[in-house]
This record gives structure tokens, sequence and C-alpha cells, in this order.
């Protein structure tokens, strides 16, 4: 390609996005990125890094970028439905509000989360609001942004505001809101950890599907917004998320009088994450032990991606959140997992399934080697009856 072209690179533009914090509009609202070519080498050197034949990478440094990218990758606005009606807002540095606030990205407000940090709007953020100009939700009341706790309130929006002085308040706030706006009041709850954010990450991609409400709970008590929140519910389901190192014993006798409780759970935060992406139980859960599906892989050292990322659990190639290592490297149960869903095929891949990844964060969240691992692992195979995959 020659030297000084302007190329557009709308498949890319939200990862782009959160690497260089800004973007232009693009058609009724898409948000696009222009990327000035250098010579012939350039556009090669953005990959395998953003993007291999199986993954795309949001190359983020932080979550404030991750959610602006994945609203745009979720929402471009090219066409009918790829507008949202609303987004949310949580601060930066509030990742159990924004694990509670996925669940407003499902049916019928589909409204992705974005980040606010100490009151004012990031670069990113800012961008991300202009290219997705969100019209207006009318299940909620015409509102184009719903403010969770300190989240700043973008000026010149209609903005509904949900309070709570904790993690626990605040996720009560959000489940009530959820169930006046969808007019019911859902027969599951997952209660997650307050105080270990990985373990709490994949909960926001399955809300964010499902419309399952997060909740939470100390390792040693159930706090008495929880409770109450609990007890809107009925006698619900109640799938506890993490081991009891993370919540204990306790915690699950004192959720047994409310409902029927099931614990689910691995060794750590990513043995966790896997058995919730397993995990199925009538209408709840993921239930993936098959290929052909999307998932979203990200740094258990940044649970505000979670929250960033979640609109990606709900539009496309839906999936769950799984967990790298915390040194960005592929842990060995992740790598067995994806060998167990692999994709492989007979006669021609044309007509196979197919796994997809976005790989969150940059290469110190997840490593470009890791990423490299990760797409061989992804690829279709072509599977006869002697061979093994």
């Amino acid at each position: 390609m020659a030297s000084g072209v302007r190329v557009l690179l709308p498949l890319l533009a939200a990862s782009l996005l959160a690497a260089c914090g800004g973007s232009s509009p693009g058609p009724n609202g898409a948000g696009q990125v222009t990327v000035t070519v250098a010579g012939d080498a350039a556009p090669a050197a953005s990959f395998p890094n953003s993007a291999t034949k199986n993954t795309v990478r949001i190359p983020s440094s932080a979550p404030t970028g991750t959610a602006a990218a994945a609203a745009l990758a979720a929402f471009p606005g090219g066409g009918p439905g790829q507008r949202a009606g609303a987004v949310v807002l949580a601060d930066a540095g509030d990742w159990q509000g924004a694990i509670a606030g996925a669940v407003l990205m499902a049916p019928p407000l589909g409204a992705p989360l974005l980040y606010t940090d100490q009151g004012s709007l990031p670069t990113e953020t800012a961008a991300a609001l202009k290219a997705l100009a969100p019209t207006g939700a009318r299940a909620a009341a015409g509102a184009q942004a719903i403010r969770l706790g300190t989240a700043a309130g973008p000026p010149g929006l209609r903005v509904s505001s949900l309070a709570g002085s904790d993690p626990f308040t605040l996720a009560a706030a959000i489940d009530d809101y959820r169930a006046r706006v969808s007019g019911r009041r859902s027969a599951s709850v997952m209660v997650a950890s307050s105080e270990q954010g990985p373990f709490a990450m994949p909960a926001a991609a399955l809300a964010a599907k499902s419309g399952v409400p997060v909740l939470f709970a100390t390792r040693a008590d159930v706090p008495a917004a929880t409770r109450a929140a609990i007890r809107l519910h009925g006698r619900p389901r109640i799938y506890l998320l993490g081991p009891t190192s993370v919540l204990s014993a306790s915690v699950e006798r004192a959720l047994q009088s409310l409902g029927t409780v099931t614990r689910i759970a691995g060794k750590d935060a990513q043995g966790t994450a896997i058995a919730l992406a397993r995990f199925r139980d009538g209408a709840f859960g993921w239930g993936i032990s098959d290929p052909g599906h999307g998932m979203q892989i990200a740094s258990p050292r940044r649970p505000g991606d979670a929250g960033g990322s979640a609109a990606l659990a709900a539009r496309g190639s839906y999936g769950p959140l799984l967990l790298a290592a915390d040194d960005g490297g592929l842990p060995p149960r992740l790598g067995a997992y994806l060998r167990d869903i692999q994709p492989g095929y007979s006669t021609d891949p044309v007509r196979g399934v197919y796994n997809r990844a976005w790989i969150i964060g940059d290469d110190d969240a997840v490593s470009l080697k890791t990423q490299t691992v990760i797409d061989g692992l992804l690829e279709i195979q072509r599977v006869t009856p002697t061979s093994t995959r």
C-alpha cells in the first residue's frame, strides 16, 4: 500500500479507539477510526497483536478504554438495531457497581456500560458517547444514560440515577430498577464476592446475556441490603460464585434461608470462570461444553474490564468471560477447557462451527504469546476416526 494512504478500519475501530483514545462518528453515529499508514509495512505492524484469524484484541490499558471500545463494537450504528437507546455510567473505581450494572445490558434496555472518572468524562468515554449518540430507551422512560452511584452524569443527556452508598445497596438498587423496567423479577440471582474481584468478574457477562442480577456478599456475611433484595424475588434460585475461601459456608447457610442455593466454583478464579461457563441449570447459565461459541478472555488483575466488556457477551457471538493468568499467561485449566471445546470437521470446514475470542486488554493484561496460543486452540481441526485433538 502506498505511503500516506489513509485507510478506514471500521472492523477494528473499537480496538483502536481504546488504544488511541479517539474516534469520529461514522454512518448513523457509528464509531470509526482513521489511521494514517506510514508505509508498506505499517498495516502488518498491528498484527497479530490487534487480531488473529480467531481472535480480536481490545488493546486497552485500563477498563475505561475497554468499556468505550466494547460499546462501539457492540453498537456500531450502521443499521437498524445497531444503536443503543441508553448507556450505563459507572465510576472507574467501582468495579462492583459495574459488574452489577452489566444486567442493564440485557433486554429490554440493552444498555452498554461506560466509565466516568471522579466526576469527569475521560476522553475515551466522551468520544464513545458522541459516536453512540444514545437515542433514549423507551423502557427507561426515555433516559439516555443511567448513572450508577457516584458516576458523573454527562450534560445534555436525559439521565436516570441509581444511588447506593456501598456495593450491596447499589447492587440492590440496580436489581430493583431492572425489575421495574422489565416488569418482573427474575427467578434467579447470582451472589458474588464484594471483596475479591476476579471471582466476581465472570458474573457480568452472564448478567448481560440473561438479565439475572448480581448481588454481593462478603466472605463471612450476607449484608442486609442483599438479603432484602433476594427476598423481593420470592424464594429464587441463588447461584453462589466461588469456593468457601471466598464466600464461606456460613454465607451459604444464610442464603439457604432465602432460596435454593447452588455453589459454582473452581479452585481459583480461573477455575470458577470455567465452572460458570460450563454450568447450566434450566434456563440459567451458559452450558458451554461444545464448540461453536464466542468468549472474552480478560486479566484477573483488572476487574473493571468485566463490566466494561459485558456488552460483547450479549450481542454478536454471545459467550462467557474467561480469565488469563495473573501474569497474562495461559492457565493450564483454561488451555484444557479450550481444547475440550475446540471445533472439528470431517469433510469441509466451511460446514463446521467456529469459536471466537475477544482478548480484553493490552499485552500487559493478556500477553501476545497467550493470544497466539489461544488462536490455535480456537482453530477448527480436521477430525477423522483415527485422529485426536
